[in-house]
């Protein structure tokens, strides 16, 4: 007689249900895995057959078939383990179809018989419980991140006997965790703070509306001048996660296997600082078996490029239609993938080869070929995209030596941003956007309307600077944000002005 037992795999973000179909016949003794598994699957045959011996039980010394339904979907990874062994448990009346009626079941069996941990473990409990499952058993060293979904009972177990002697012995303990306490007791501790950032006070103002709006932002200036220093400090003033933000990374992560078991939920923006040998698949991700790239790791933080302009062209071109859309669709010959991708874009780089072009005190050393050749990386679309381009000049000796001690810290600068995300946040309730940044040309009209003599200075500005449709876009969602830190429920006229001066600059221009 065949049983079914329940467990389900990943596919991008989302989870599908899998039926674990066992049937034990009279025959030579074989052990054989149908339903389109891969490597990892097949090999779960010899892991089932010792985790079993060597868990107290009987092997049956008989023809086995493992059906992994439906057939037509790839099933990856090693978390189908637990699932098989209860399978071929029940077929040996150790354990009856009636009792696993309701459970699914997610763990990969070592040989000894105990449970490890596999990842994805939180998009797998929560399609579990979109499918009508009311409890699964899942592996000790996940039940912390399992138990985050609300409406359906977690057990962790350590080993397959923990999870027999569940139905026949011991019942397992229920494991429940708190989210809202969770994120309440989050450790808000950051290495780099900017009141440690010696003058910049322009750059520093950059950052602050950047991080307020979800901007992306460029710096270009000398060597020396703090453009790493604060890109580091920028991750102390973005603003706490969302519940539903830090869901949704957390299942990427997860996905990724990047989650700790001990901080099972991901609690801060992720800061990815990407090195410029990175290939365009690690960015966007990709492979024979889709995973996430940079870019949607970065999801709801930001991704920095640091010296941008030594990244190869192809890889920062694949950066414009996620800086767009906010996602990324990874196509393949027989399905495709789509994994999101709202992340702050923060660059630095150097005006020129040797770094000195426009600096105040060395003289350029590069021929006009030179720099033309190394800034033409950068395409005019991709230059569209970022909302702010500064210039970060050379500190000057009193900044240098920090003569004036009046730097402002991170936390001050944090409380502001966390306001103006507030304002957003209620301002957007109605139209699924959390920042400025998000906002489609529909809702620019609605939401960032300006007087008669913003106007009159805007068109100027468009003629004067050749603004293209996406860069008039920019400027009025940067401006929306400008307004919002100064508590402003319109648009005024300087905070349009600001907006301009963020994005006259032209990079290839430094000197400008």
């Amino acid at each position: 007689m065949v049983n079914k037992v329940t467990t389900a795999t990943v596919i991008g973000l989302n989870a599908y249900e899998v039926s674990v179909e066992t049937d034990v016949q009279n025959g030579l003794p074989s052990f054989s895995v149908v339903g389109l598994p891969d490597a990892a699957v097949n090999e779960a045959r010899d892991r089932v057959r010792s985790a079993i011996k060597n868990s107290g039980f009987t092997f049956p010394n008989r023809k086995i078939v493992i059906n992994l339904a439906p057939a037509d979907l790839k099933k990856a990874g090693t978390s189908f383990d637990l699932s098989i062994a209860l399978g071929i448990l029940v077929e040996e009346e150790v354990l009856e179809t009636e009792q696993l009626i309701d459970y699914a079941f997610v763990g990969e069996l070592s040989l000894n018989g105990d449970l490890r941990s596999v990842r994805g473990v939180l998009p797998l409990v929560m399609g579990l419980k979109e499918i009508g499952v009311k409890n699964v058993i899942v592996p000790e060293n996940n039940v912390k991140e399992a138990a985050l979904i609300d409406g359906i009972n977690v057990f962790g177990a350590c080993c397959l006997l923990d999870v027999v002697n569940h139905f026949t012995e011991t019942p397992l303990k229920q494991f429940k965790i708190d989210i809202n306490s969770y994120l309440s007791n989050i450790n808000e501790n950051f290495e780099y703070d900017f009141k440690d950032v010696k003058g910049q006070q322009k750059a520093k103002k950059a950052l602050e509306i950047a991080a307020a709006g979800g901007h992306n932002l460029l710096m270009t200036g000398s060597p020396g001048s703090g453009k790493t220093l604060m890109a580091k400090c920028f991750a102390s003033i973005l603003p706490p996660l969302e519940l539903s933000e830090a869901l949704e990374l957390t299942k990427i992560y997860s996905i990724c296997g990047l989650l700790s078991s001990e901080e099972p939920l991901m609690t801060k923006r992720p800061f990815r600082a990407v090195h410029h040998t990175a290939s365009a698949n690690g960015i966007i991700g990709g492979g024979s078996s889709p995973m996430p790239g940079e870019i949607t790791l970065a999801h709801r933080g930001v991704l920095f490029l640091d010296e941008m302009v030594e990244f190869p062209r192809n890889v920062l071109e694949v950066l414009r239609q996620p800086l767009e859309d906010g996602e990324i669709v990874i196509s393949r010959a027989k399905h495709s993938i789509r994994y999101p991708a709202k992340f702050m874009l923060l660059g630095a780089m150097n005006p020129c080869p040797c770094g000195f072009k426009g600096d105040r005190e060395k003289h350029c050393t590069c021929s006009d070929y030179m720099i033309s050749r190394y800034l033409a990386k950068l395409s005019g679309p991709l230059l569209d995209r970022i909302d702010l381009q500064i210039v970060v000049p050379r500190l000057t000796a009193s900044e240098l030596m920090n003569i004036e001690q009046n730097a402002e810290k991170s936390s001050e600068i944090r409380k502001r941003v966390i306001k103006a995300r507030q304002i957003q946040a209620e301002r957007y309730k109605n139209d699924n956007i959390l920042t400025n940044s998000e906002l489609t040309s529909k809702l620019i009209k609605k939401y960032c309307q300006i007087d008669e003599a913003s106007y009159a200075i805007f068109k100027t500005a468009i003629v004067k600077y050749h603004l293209s449709g996406r860069r008039y876009d920019r400027i009025l969602k940067l401006a929306r944000t400008i307004a919002d830190l100064d508590n402003s429920q319109q648009i005024q006229q300087k905070h349009l002005m600001q907006a301009l001066q963020y994005k006259m600059f032209d990079p290839k221009c430094p000197d400008q």
